[in-house]
């Protein structure tokens, strides 16, 4: 009798966990491992500015008990790091020298916060947000009622702005190109969108980039960003939202293509047969434009990985993006986003 197939996802997100269910499901025989650099299992992203609101024990952002794993036969692996996939041999190979082989791999490792590269130096100056330690430590060092200054403030950053200010904090907005990624917005289109920011108390600054980020050793502020235009501006805490670079270093041995992202057909498969991709970090062939295309937002990426998974095992069906990408001021005033679709 013929191994079971073993199933390697590298990602624990929406769409590893989405893809992992769904394998199960469709065989109930086969192996399935999971990598994954953090150190919860499966949590809602979405849900983190919900710390600010005094969320902050990690079981309650899970999106399934940690025995749901054992009881669907998931080996997740975490805190490990991929660091190089053998296309040919069909091996992944880990951080700490381990190879373990795998009869199909899905590729679902998101992506980093993007961060511009005149500001790469002052990288241990800006807090980040994209995992549950990194949350934490933005609410322990913001003092209760303090500021925050927000590069960019693409749509992971806007949410966090819009707890922010619900729950006492200020922010300062420094725009930039990336602000409501991955909304692609003229200055004209992004105006409104600001006024609601306004409005609501956030000081909006325009047409001037930061160039220096420095910490102060006593006092308040205990951050300052200097802008191009001479001025500086100070908080206690400075983050960056300027959207996402796909995590695709370790995949230059997969025999895949690769631009941005991974380059993938509709049925999110890539140019090595036994590896597929889904979520932030592939591009996804769509024949009307005639070009590769990310497609973002919480909707998208879940239903990539249970797609993918189908199609592994067998199905041949496309991706069909069913939430047309926009961003609008509703009637009541406030700043809707099909990325914050959230469907469950």
């Amino acid at each position: 009798m013929a191994a079971p197939l073993h199933h390697v996802i590298i990602g624990s997100g929406s769409a590893g966990f989405g893809a992992a269910k769904t394998l199960r499901e469709g065989d109930p025989d086969c192996r399935i491992t999971m990598f994954t650099m953090d150190g919860i299992p499966f949590y809602h992203r979405y849900e983190l500015p919900e710390i600010f609101r005094g969320r902050t024990d990690w079981r309650d952002l899970l999106a399934v008990p940690p025995s749901f794993y054992d009881e669907h036969r998931i080996n997740l692996r975490r805190r490990c790091r991929v660091v190089d996939v053998d296309g040919a041999a069909h091996t992944v190979s880990l951080a700490h020298q381990e190879t373990v082989p795998f009869d199909s791999l899905l590729v679902a490792a998101g992506g980093r916060a993007y961060l511009p590269e005149n500001l790469t130096g002052q990288a241990d100056l800006i807090h980040g947000f994209g995992s549950f330690e990194a949350a934490m430590k933005v609410y322990r060092d913001l003092p209760k009622g303090g500021s925050v200054i927000m590069i960019g403030g693409d749509m992971i950053g806007i949410d966090l702005l819009l707890t922010l200010l619900s729950t006492g904090y200020s922010v300062t907005l420094i725009v930039n190109a990336q602000t409501f990624w991955p909304h692609e917005l003229s200055a004209g289109e992004r105006a409104p969108l600001l006024d609601v920011l306004r409005n609501k108390g956030v000081r909006v600054i325009e047409n001037a980039r930061p160039v220096g980020i420095s910490a102060r050793n006593a006092g308040a502020p205990a951050r300052q960003v200097a802008l191009d235009d001479g001025t500086e501006v100070g908080g206690d805490v400075v983050m960056a939202f300027c959207g996402l670079a796909s995590s695709v270093e370790f995949m230059l041995r997969a025999d895949v293509d690769i631009e941005r992202g991974l380059l993938v057909t509709p049925e999110l498969r890539t140019t090595n047969e036994a590896i597929w991709a889904a979520g932030d970090v592939c591009q996804i062939w769509h024949d009307g434009d005639k070009a590769y295309k990310f497609y973002h937002g919480w909707k998208n990426v879940r239903v990539m990985g249970e797609l993918a998974a189908r199609n592994i095992q067998g199905a041949h069906e496309p991706f069909d993006v069913d939430v047309e990408d926009s961003i609008w001021v509703g009637e009541d005033g406030e700043i809707h986003s099909t990325f914050w679709t959230r469907e469950t």
